[in-house]
């Protein structure tokens, strides 16, 4: 009998709980890694706005890392869900700026105007090898790469999160996935 693969929502499942389940030492070293590697991705790839995230759920925390980003011209930027249903807003963010928690519980900047990133840098529950992206199921970031000025789209992830799968009709292929095991050097993407 031909094995049945899970469904996203199960994948999800196990991916979260498998993510959660990594040491705190191990968590510290892959983020590093991952840092590392967003920096040198970053100095091929010197956008003027950069979409970046405040991690949830045992997401990898790169927050080390965007003073670094900062420091190098980055101008930053973090989402908002500013409706359901429609893509993320993302307003101007540095580090050290105040945040608040908005109604899902992430932080967001309490001020800052609305920005439109060249780049985003996007968290990932899971992804395939043709870069789809698996993410919590509310289709946020889908809905924000489907529009017409799409940013560069780069996942984020631990190298444990690729796993194969089907994508969807409306899921949009990222342009790079950058894992702690990723090349240390990167091309430049094309817009």
């Amino acid at each position: 009998m031909p094995e049945v693969s899970p469904s996203k929502a199960e994948l999800r499942r196990q991916l979260l709980a498998h993510r959660q389940s990594i040491s705190a030492e191990v968590r510290r070293e892959w983020d590093i890694a991952i840092g590392r590697r967003v920096l040198a991705w970053w100095n091929a790839n010197p956008v003027a706005v950069l979409g970046v995230y405040w991690p949830i759920r045992s997401e990898p925390d790169l927050r080390p890392f965007y003073d670094g980003l900062a420091a190098r011209g980055a101008r930053l930027a973090l989402p908002l869900v500013a409706q359901v249903d429609a893509p993320l807003q993302f307003h101007a963010w540095q580090p050290g700026d105040t945040l608040i928690k908005d109604s899902y519980g992430v932080m967001v900047p309490a001020d800052g105007a609305v920005v439109h990133p060249d780049a985003l840098l996007i968290p990932c529950v899971g992804f395939n090898a043709g870069n789809i992206r698996l993410g919590y199921g509310g289709g946020f970031y889908d809905r924000t790469l489907a529009s017409a000025a799409r940013p560069l789209a780069v996942g984020v992830a631990y190298a444990l999160a690729r796993r194969d799968f089907p994508g969807d009709a409306h899921d949009v292929a990222l342009d790079a996935i950058i894992t702690e095991t990723s090349p240390d050097r990167f091309a430049p993407l094309a817009r």
